[in-house]
């Protein structure tokens, strides 16, 4: 754990969590929602309702339990060491298929910029590999030298987003609403809601990253809840803002074909200029995306290596006090899943990515806030019946997302957390025998350590 004054402050920790809401997803996914049309505004709104719960039983169980090391620690207390593990091991490798997806983005961004990239065989893989390795060294420099890089690509990255929302206005109000794509028959359906859900959730994902990263925020039981809402309200309003305007404005088929559909936007009305503008934001937000789920990455495997649940590998530190090991490891599982999702093409490989990214990440919101209820309870935690509430609209979202992920993904999720059991197993036996070796250690100790008789 690093010392207080390398720990991330409240803006540093508000910025973990509106950079890594506000990277890929808000950056790719109007291009996936495109098809569903105005199925996007009903499943936004049952996102909205459900992250904001969610975000909320994180907040109040990171103010109550400051001590417990995190969602790791919350799971632990509420559920049980072995469904925690399941939570947080599926958290910690959704992070790997997170960081290529968000990598691939940013790079698709680039190409816009840079046309030869996109034409030149293998740029792409090359760069966004390159991207990866370069955040993994910043890090591996201390919590403090990412969070400040998170801060300062944290406030690029919010003026495209400034500027769509300026533009969807004008252009609202100077067509009287004629630029909306009309209502049809059908325009609204419970799969496509459901199917939104799915992608709307992961634009969400990372409202949780302060609490993650809680063992490295200075006063956590005060900041980490403030980061948390804040970051979690500034991004979900961007979000639905931008994403409706983006699916409801433009052309179904340009946005589902389109590499970067922030910059197609503005170019419409603003000219090649600006839709360049929006791309360079765009990459510097992909940049600290990839930064932030880094730091992320970990902090999850530390917390777990305290825990028990991890070999101590994992939450081996460095000289600069972070978690060395957790951290090449996601770089380097990151960087053969760039390598697989290339081999998918366009918003097939950004799709891939991140209903997998969901599927893995939703175990850990299911968990936290089962683990909310149970806590309440059996009394270990203030009764407190918003934060009854927020949890249980917290499960019956995650469920509902599990629905709106699909087969595939869950398939590919589920056999990511399970590869890990055996890992646990192995902890617990490992830590089994340890104590059952305590007693004829501390009898021979004993025996050493009595006076001889000679």
């Amino acid at each position: 754990m690093p010392p207080p004054s390398k720990k991330l402050g409240l803006w540093m920790a508000t910025a973990l969590v509106i950079g890594n809401i506000l990277g890929a997803g808000i950056l790719m996914v109007p291009a996936s929602l495109a098809p569903y049309g105005w199925n996007a505004l009903p499943g936004w709104g049952l996102t909205l309702v459900g992250t904001l719960c969610l975000a909320w039983v994180f907040a109040q169980l990171a103010r109550r339990l400051p001590d417990a090391g995190g969602a790791n620690g919350f799971m632990i207390l509420g559920v049980g060491e072995g469904t925690a593990f399941l939570g947080s091991w599926g958290y910690f490798v959704s992070n790997f298929p997170s960081i290529a997806a968000i990598a691939l983005t940013g790079i698709s961004y680039l190409a816009r910029l840079l046309p030869s990239v996109g034409q030149t065989r293998g740029a792409t893989t090359a760069l966004a590999l390159g991207l990866i390795w370069l955040l993994t060294w910043v890090n591996l420099r201390g919590v403090r030298s990412g969070g400040a890089v998170q801060v300062v690509t944290t406030i690029v990255k919010l003026l495209p987003f400034v500027a769509v929302i300026g533009l969807a206005i004008w252009r609202l109000v100077g067509s009287r609403g004629a630029v909306l794509a009309p209502i049809l028959p059908g325009s609204f359906s419970f799969g496509g809601t459901a199917a939104v859900g799915a992608f709307t959730l992961s634009t969400m994902l990372g409202f949780e990253s302060a609490t993650i990263a809680g063992n490295s925020v200075e006063h956590s039981e005060r900041n980490v809840p403030r980061a948390t809402m804040i970051g979690t309200i500034v991004s979900a309003a961007a979000c639905i803002i931008v994403t409706c305007a983006i699916v409801l404005m433009l052309p179904a088929a340009q946005v589902t074909a389109s590499n970067a559909p922030i910059a197609d936007f503005i170019e419409v009305s603003w000219g090649r200029v600006a839709g360049a503008f929006v791309a360079v934001c765009a990459v510097v937000s992909c940049f600290g995306a990839v930064n932030g789920w880094l730091l992320v990455a970990g902090q999850t495997g530390a917390a777990m290596a305290d825990a028990g649940s991890l070999s101590p590998w994992f939450g081996k530190r460095n000289s600069n006090g972070v978690p060395a090991n957790s951290i090449l490891l996601t770089a380097v599982s990151a960087s053969l899943l760039t390598l697989l999702a290339t081999t998918k093409a366009g918003v097939g490989a950004f799709n891939f990515a991140v209903l997998l990214v969901t599927a893995t990440n939703i175990p850990i919101y299911l968990c936290c806030a089962a683990a909310a209820l149970k806590l309440m309870a059996d009394g270990r935690l203030p009764r407190s019946p918003v934060l009854t509430a927020c949890a249980m609209v917290g499960v019956i979202f995650s469920v509902w997302a599990f629905y709106g992920t699909g087969l595939e993904a869950l398939a590919w999720g589920a056999g990511l957390i399970a590869a890990g059991w055996p890992i646990y197993v192995m902890m617990r036996r490992r830590h089994a025998a340890r104590a059952a070796r305590m007693p004829a250690i501390a009898a021979a100790a004993a025996e050493r350590a009595a006076p001889s008789e000679l």
